[in-house]
Formats: C-alpha cells, structure tokens, sequence
C-alpha cells in the first residue's frame, strides 16, 4: 500500500509533521516519478500527489540527488494512467490526477486459502483420518484437524466419543496414506502443535510455585506426634 504525506499544522518556528495516511495502490512510486520527471511536463507537486511522493522528493529526482539508479516505470503501460490525463495534467498545472487501479495491483493482493476440497470417492475414509490424530496427537486442536482434513468440529467429536454412525468400522489410518493431506504438510502440522505444548508447559511450570507451601508444613508439623 502507498503512503501519502499530508501537510499538517505546527506552532510557528516548528518542522512542520506529517501524517501518513493509506490511499491507494501505486506500483513503484519512485520509478513512477522518475519516468513522469524524464518524459513530461508535469508540475513537482503534480507529481508527487499522483506517486504519494513528497514534493522536495520529486525535485531531488529531477536534480539527480534521489533514485539515481532507478529506472524509470511507465505509468500508461502498467495501466495506472490514461495518456488522455497525462496530456491534461500537461496542458493544466492544476489539474489533479487520480491514478486508476493498476491491472498489476490485482496480482500483489494476499490471497485467501479456501477451504480444503476433498474428493467425495475419499470423504468416507475421513473419520478413519481424525481417529488416527486422535489417537497418535492429542497436541493438535480440533480447529486445526477440522482445517486440515476438510471436516468440522461435531465430526471430531463424534469420532472421538465414539458417537459416529459407523464407529464400529472406523480404524485409524495416517491422513497421508488416505491422500488427505500432503506429508510435508502433515510434518508442519505435527511440528507447530508440539512447539505450542512445549511453551504452554514451560510457561506452566513458571507459574506453578516452588517446593511445597507454608501451609503444606504447618500441616505436616501437626500431624507430628507428641513427645
């Protein structure tokens, strides 16, 4: 995401703050306004509003203080400006652009994993799957196995308590084997779960007290028989 400075005000005599704020997705902001330096007329300010630059950092462009090594990018290629606003933008030191979604932007965008599909010819042997967590790494969360098997929670539970309808045939079996899931996957899995039991123990073991309490010696200071 870009970030654009705006001007705030300050007690005279003072630098003057700035206040990022996030506006839009600009590709390259710097080779932007160093291709918009070399190959139009564009105003500084012009400029720098349109990458989400500071003005002074347009000059420096111009003047070869700042991205001397980098190359230029052309915004009307990676479609975040039409040629027709470039000529207005020239013909119009006022004139503000408004930069247009890059078909770029779209790519860099984090993607969301769906979730896991299962074919229906393997969807029988899940509950064979969740036994076998079940049995071989109680560490690993419901969530977790519902994540990585597909199935959901109620599943899990009815496996584990013996309340599925076809408990009598359920056996477990490694999900890897079944084609459930991918044996680096599985591995990543295992490895998190176990790390995520070593702190919770560790950090219990912090917080439990050390050797026995008063209260435990006085109790056994009365139980001592008489003399």
């Amino acid at each position: 995401m870009l970030y654009r400075r705006v001007l705030t005000a300050r007690p005279q005599g003072r630098a003057p703050l700035f206040r990022e704020l996030i506006v839009n997705d600009i590709l390259m902001p710097k080779a932007t306004a160093v291709w918009l330096v070399d190959n139009s007329s564009m105003t500084f300010d012009q400029i720098a509003d349109f990458c989400g630059l500071h003005p002074l950092e347009v000059k420096g462009i111009a003047d070869g203080e700042v991205a001397r090594d980098i190359r230029g990018a052309d915004p009307i290629s990676n479609g975040q400006m039409t040629r027709e606003e470039l000529d207005a933008a020239q013909a119009d030191p006022n004139y503000k652009l408004t930069p247009q979604k890059s078909r770029h932007a779209e790519l860099l965008k984090p993607t969301k994993k769906p979730p896991r599909y299962t074919p229906v010819s393997r969807r029988q042997d899940r509950p064979d799957a969740i036994a076998w967590f079940v049995r071989n790494h109680p560490e690993i969360t419901d969530i977790q196995i519902a994540k990585a098997l597909g199935t959901t929670k109620a599943t899990i539970d009815q496996v584990r308590n013996r309340t599925h309808w076809n408990a009598t045939n359920i056996k477990p079996v490694d999900p890897v084997s079944l084609g459930l899931i991918g044996q680096l996957e599985l591995d990543a899995l295992v490895k998190k779960a176990a790390e995520k039991r070593q702190k919770d123990d560790a950090r219990r073991d912090a917080e439990a007290p050390e050797g026995p309490s008063l209260r435990a010696a006085e109790v056994a200071e009365d139980a001592r028989p008489a003399r």
